[in-house]
Parts: C-alpha cells; sequence; structure tokens
C-alpha cells in the first residue's frame, strides 16, 4: 500500500511568507544590524536575533 504524498505541505499563505521573506531578509537583517550598532536598545536586540533566527529557519528550510 503506498503512502500518502502530499506535494505541497504548506498552506498557500505560508509559502508566499516564506518567497516574500526570502526576498528581502538580507536588506532587513543589514538595516537592523546597522540600527543595533548606532542605537543599542533591548528591542533592537531582540528583533535583530528573531529576524536571523527566521531567516536561517527559512533557509534551512525548518519552517
Amino acid at each position: 500500500m503506498r503512502g500518502s504524498f502530499k506535494r505541497y505541505k504548506y498552506h498557500p499563505w505560508v509559502r508566499g511568507f516564506k518567497q516574500f521573506y526570502g526576498r528581502f531578509m538580507i536588506p532587513l537583517i543589514i538595516f537592523q544590524g546597522i540600527r543595533t550598532i548606532l542605537l543599542p536598545t533591548v528591542f533592537d536586540v531582540f528583533l535583530l536575533a528573531l529576524l536571523v533566527t527566521l531567516a536561517l529557519s527559512i533557509f534551512l528550510d525548518i519552517i
């Protein structure tokens, strides 16, 4: 008996988010990194860490 094969694992909006964020993540991370270096606040550091984590998870296809 063959197992079910799902061609698309995620919902269409998740795939759209991954494609959109995949295009704009490097400029966002660079901008946030410069902003964090110039004006380091706790929020900026957490936001930069969140952006880097999200970018790595998309690049490594974890999400």
